[in-house]
Parts: C-alpha cells; structure tokens; sequence
C-alpha cells in the first residue's frame, strides 16, 4: 500500500511539472512587473504567475504550521490538566473511602455500646 501511494505521488508531481514546463512554454511575453515601491525588469508572464504560486503557497505552508504549533500548545494543556484532573479524583475517591471507613467503624462501636 506504501509503494502504491509513492508511485501515485511521484505521478502526480510529474503531471504537475509537465503542466508547469508547458505553461511556460506557451506564455513567453515579457511583462514588467511594478509593486508600488519596486519596480522589475520584463521577464515571461509564466515566471511572474509561477513565481506568485510558489510564494502563496510557502505562505499558506507558514500560516498552518503556525496553527499547527497552536493547536499542539493547547492539546498539551488540555492533557496537563487532564492529568491533574484525574489525580484529584483519586485522591478525592481515596479520602471518601477513608472517610467511609471510618464512619462505619465509628457506627458498629456505637452499636456495641
């Protein structure tokens, strides 16, 4: 099952690397690129939109691995505190039960008397 899902990836990321060599392939014009406060020579329009997906997805790459990193902060808290939830339960069931004893130990002596 793990050398048919590598197999697939690899086809797929070849699919993605032809369809990427023939969009630039067919969008050769020079287009200058001017952001407000940079300007850039002309280069092809596939290297400028190629250019743009990469940076969009190193971004969105960044934005879920910072909620990641939140997510996995938050799961450890919640489990902390989980765990000293239960360990207040168990002393909590330690000491009814001592409790228990005792008033039942109290009870059959005054039943005694």
């Amino acid at each position: 099952m793990k050398q048919l899902r590598t197999i697939f990836t690899i086809i797929i990321l070849l699919a993605f690397v032809a369809l990427g060599v023939l969009f630039a392939l067919q969008n050769k014009q020079a287009v200058p690129l001017d952001l407000l406060v940079f300007s850039f020579p002309p280069r092809s329009l596939a290297l400028w939109i190629l250019l743009a997906l990469a940076i969009g997805g190193l971004g969105g790459l960044l934005v879920s691995w910072a909620y990641l990193l939140r997510s996995r902060a938050a799961l450890g808290a919640t489990r902390r505190q989980l765990a000293h939830s239960r360990t207040e339960l168990e002393q909590l069931r330690a000491g009814e039960k001592s409790v228990s004893n005792s008033v039942e130990t109290s009870a059959g002596l005054k039943a005694i008397e």
